[in-house]
């Protein structure tokens, strides 16, 4: 069974916090809320609880995986990122976007594009994602919780118990969010391409 956390959207008890993250810590795969809706995760050395989270999503290994940022100091370390890109990137973070970036020997070659050695990065607009992260220390390995069968990530926490509560470690409840896909922007190469437009304005990468 998981343990699921009622934490105020705007102001998020650091008591739960904490709780969330030491499960983390000891391998729970977590769902929590974004900017983009529920997302799900774990830590990005975990090789279990990531093939755990395949699982849930049925996915394989394949995949293009984000890390989930606290702030720009991360993104350096993780991502190799010219001035250009970095500046686009700083004046856009936090907020509901996706950059794929060629990953650093920090990343762990299971998360990074096997074909391109890419990682997708990004800073959540959402006060509960980077008090997480905050706590935690260090990025979280994410992607967005949409489940089998469906094409939208999920924006209900009460249905995400219902789904997931035997298969998950710790559920965060942090309100009942809209379907709000993340603009995917791919700044690997010396011109950005767009790879997929959501609620992140595409103007400054056009």
């Amino acid at each position: 069974m998981s343990q699921f956390f009622y934490i105020h959207p705007e102001n998020p008890q650091q008591r739960l916090l904490n709780q969330a993250c030491e499960l983390i810590r000891a391998g729970a795969v977590v769902v929590y809320p974004t900017d983009s809706g529920y997302a799900i995760g774990c830590q990005m050395e975990d090789k279990r609880a990531l093939e755990q989270l395949c699982r849930i999503r049925q996915i394989d290994k394949d995949h293009n995986f984000t890390l989930m940022c606290r702030d720009m100091s991360e993104l350096s370390i993780y991502a190799k990122v010219d001035n250009t890109a970095f500046r686009q990137i700083k004046n856009n973070t936090p907020g509901s976007y996706t950059f794929v970036l060629k990953a650093t020997r920090e990343v762990p070659k299971r998360l990074q594009n096997p074909k391109r050695k890419t990682i997708g990065l990004r800073v959540p607009d959402n006060a509960i994602a980077l008090a997480l992260l905050e706590t935690l220390g260090e990025p979280l390995m994410s992607t967005s919780l949409i489940l089998p069968g469906n094409e939208m990530a999920e924006s209900d926490p009460d249905v995400i118990r219902d789904n997931l509560e035997k298969q998950v470690g710790v559920i965060i409840h942090g309100g009942y969010l809209g379907e709000q896909p993340t603009t995917v922007v791919d700044l690997s190469d010396d011109v950005p391409v767009i790879l997929r437009r959501g609620t992140g304005d595409t103007t400054p990468f056009e």
